[in-house]
């Protein structure tokens, strides 16, 4: 009698069909980690302009307003340079290098202000939105989903 060694073709095939599936499962969710990781700038921003806006107050009593979104008004999958000569100079607020995230501030009231970032990471043209005022902290306002 002779003894067989290895696999059969069957078997390899079994295992390559089952490596398959657990990539068709995790390259996704993979991704989707990636969107949410690059995302998350634009909470910790808003929060970062939120707090420079109350201490502009507290030393000035007055906001600061940019209108306008900056770097641009049109957020891509790259990142971009953030540019001086923009309110938030006055304001003492500024990134660190590159940002994905486009931001403004505008003055609501004489007693309150809505800082808005919006991004699309993913490129779909479907911004993700951030939101916070004076007395409600950042909130994301588009669905979890959204990059």
């Amino acid at each position: 009698m002779r003894t067989r060694r290895g696999f059969t073709l069957v078997e390899l095939m079994i295992v390559v069909a089952i490596i398959g599936i657990l990539a068709a499962i995790a390259i996704p969710n993979f991704v989707r980690m990636q969107y949410r990781a690059k995302r998350s700038e634009l909470p910790s921003n808003v929060d970062g302009i939120k707090t420079a806006q109350l201490a502009y107050d507290a030393a000035m009593d007055t906001y600061i307003q940019n209108a306008s979104f900056h770097p641009d008004s049109s957020p891509g999958k790259k990142q971009r340079d953030w540019n001086a000569g923009s309110a938030f100079d006055t304001l003492g607020w500024g990134p660190d290098g590159q940002v994905r995230g486009s931001y403004k501030v505008v003055s609501t009231t004489t007693t309150d202000f809505l800082i808005t970032g919006l991004a699309d990471i993913d490129g779909d043209s479907v911004n993700s939105t951030f939101t916070a005022t004076k007395s409600i902290n950042t909130i994301m306002v588009t669905g979890n989903d959204i990059y």
